[in-house]
């Protein structure tokens, strides 16, 4: 009848297959969960250069690879933004540092996202379907100009040229804007041919499934996603898009395609209001990619056609999502708390603006949640005591009926009824508060404002694990005396189990976040004040009710 006990159990249990899949996932193993998702052999990876990977959206001819790579020349872009790297072969975007993200491991590096090495490809492109048209394999001409954003200038243009085929001229110009995270891109589509054509424009994300780096013991989403006003927000696992099971809508006028990561996103956002195909596919067996085919109608000779598309690239700041493009800001994803953790990240936000550190921020959010909670846990807590004050009873009826569960059963709901004590008024109020704290759990572990935060002392960054576990063993430190608090299983194994609790769910805290320990620990110790505080009071109200005099017979 220790409802209370029972969901611990389910709690602990559920904790530690939870802890073992991460452990097989961050081991490389396939998840106990999730199907195993295709990783690039770096063999075949370092044997596939730009050429190679020469497959077009449906639709398209086939493209023969060859000379034309090394004539291909790499073309380097910095801003104050981005360090970026743009091949002549397609004016293919390949390599793209960001350079407001340092590592704060190794400060003189910074967060790569596009990137093409023998062990890695991530890369943006574009080209022309429907005829033999120019597109990402062949080789652009660098349009003379500068491509260094200048002290004192806004924006820096970066122009490519494609040769004629079937016609078509491809011109292709990447607007950089100093302070943004968008690159504007127009495609000029010219008919230089003596024939109408009738093309469409290509743009996509390719990657592969390759994971990047999460906290141990935490796993975060990595792939595709498509967003439409109408289907919202879809994302695509790529073991999905292994087994064929991709959901996405295909058609719209609106919208655009991402490859989310933890703490960062690119994104294509075609030209709102024109019909748009969506395509996700695995088209080489490392290789996966988003894009959207825009048809620009027919162009008759003479005749050009722009474009004017953004390229997101950066990390995932909700504000800033926001400005770029409706529904960008969902690449923040907090699953299925989304409805509670965008307003606890937007609570938070708010303190961080007030208070400058979002160590301090973390402490003032938490102690805001417990004082709203505070009848709640009070409720919870009275009725702990109260159970803690029947125990030995409770242990009396156990011994005494043993033999015979039913009769044990109904002394002990006659017990509760005379003590006027509720099983699950110590479960209730708890179960009530645990989509909130799972939900402050995502909204630490997916904002990368954390990233390279400062709290005091010895951390330094409240994304990556406390250097010194001081953190987890005060967090090892609340959990074991809260388990000294509460009521003590009667049976004796029970009891042990309850206290090397704290042991197994420290082992997860020591390589957690720092500022997910930070919340835990805050949130920990301000329980135990709470409990020991209430417990008190009822101490002193039990003693002033027996010390209160008998009145004098009448």
């Amino acid at each position: 009848m220790d409802i209370k006990r029972s969901v611990l159990w389910v709690i602990f249990v559920g904790a530690l297959v939870l802890l073992y899949n991460n452990w097989q996932v961050h081991t490389g193993h396939p998840s106990m969960f999730v199907p195993s998702q295709s990783l690039p052999h770096p063999a075949a990876s370092g044997a596939q250069g730009a050429n190679d990977v020469a497959s077009t959206p449906a639709g398209a001819p086939a493209v023969q690879s060859g000379a034309p790579a090394a004539q291909a020349q790499l073309v380097d872009v910095k801003t104050d933004m981005f360090d970026a790297r743009i091949s002549t072969q397609g004016g293919t975007l390949e390599r793209l540092q960001l350079l407001k993200e340092g590592d704060a491991k190794q400060p003189d590096t910074y967060v790569t996202l596009f990137d093409d090495t023998a062990t890695h490809k991530y890369l943006a492109r574009t080209g022309l379907v429907g005829g033999d048209f120019p597109n990402h394999t062949d080789v652009f001409t660098l349009v003379p100009g500068p491509t260094t954003l200048a002290d004192g200038q806004d924006t820096l243009t970066v122009r490519f040229e494609s040769p004629e085929k079937g016609g078509l001229k491809l011109v292709k110009t990447y607007t950089f804007t100093r302070g943004s995270y968008v690159i504007g891109v127009n495609q000029q589509i010219v008919n230089a041919g003596t024939a109408p054509a009738n093309p469409s424009l290509y743009l996509e994300l390719v990657r592969d499934s390759q994971p990047v780096e999460t906290p141990r013991f935490s796993h975060t989403f990595i792939g595709p996603a498509v967003y439409t006003d109408q289907h919202h927000f879809q994302k695509i696992t790529f073991s999905d898009i292994d087994k064929n099971k991709a959901e996405f809508a295909t058609q719209a006028d609106n919208g655009w395609v991402a490859m989310i990561q933890h703490y960062f996103a690119t994104a294509w956002i075609p030209p709102q209001g024109k019909d748009r195909t969506y395509y996700v596919e695995k088209f080489d067996p490392t290789l996966y990619r988003v894009g959207a085919k825009v048809p620009l109608g027919t162009i008759a000779p003479g005749q050009s056609v722009d474009i004017d598309s953004k390229l997101f690239a950066g990390p995932e700041e909700e504000k800033m999502l926001a400005a770029v493009a409706p529904g960008l800001d969902l690449v923040k994803d907090y699953g299925w708390v989304t409805i509670i953790a965008r307003p606890l990240f937007w609570l938070l936000e708010k303190i961080h603006g007030v208070i400058g550190n979002w160590g301090w921020s973390i402490i003032a959010l938490t102690l805001l949640i417990k004082a709203v909670f505070f009848p709640l846990s009070a409720a919870s807590y009275r009725s702990m005591a109260k159970m803690k004050e029947i125990t030995p009873r409770m242990q009396a009826l156990r011994e005494r009926f043993k033999g015979d569960p039913q009769k044990m059963n109904a002394a002990l709901m006659e017990l509760y009824k005379t003590e006027k004590v509720n099983p699950l008024g110590g479960c209730l109020p708890v179960v009530i508060q645990i989509p909130v704290f799972i939900s402050l759990y995502w909204v630490l572990l997916s904002s990368v404002e954390m990233r390279g935060a400062p709290w005091i002392g010895w951390i330094h960054d409240l994304s990556q694990q406390d250097p010194f576990f001081i953190l987890p063993l005060l967090m090892a430190g609340s959990m074991f005396i809260q388990t000294r608090l509460n009521p003590t299983p009667p049976d004796p194994v029970q009891a042990k189990m309850m206290m090397f609790m704290p042991i197994a769910f420290s082992v997860m805290f020591f390589f957690f976040p720092a500022g997910l320990v930070l919340y835990y620990v805050v949130n920990n110790v301000l329980s135990i004040a709470q409990q020991y505080y209430i417990t008190r009071m009822m101490g002193k109200g039990k003693t002033k009710k027996l010390a209160a005099p008998t009145p004098p017979k009448q």
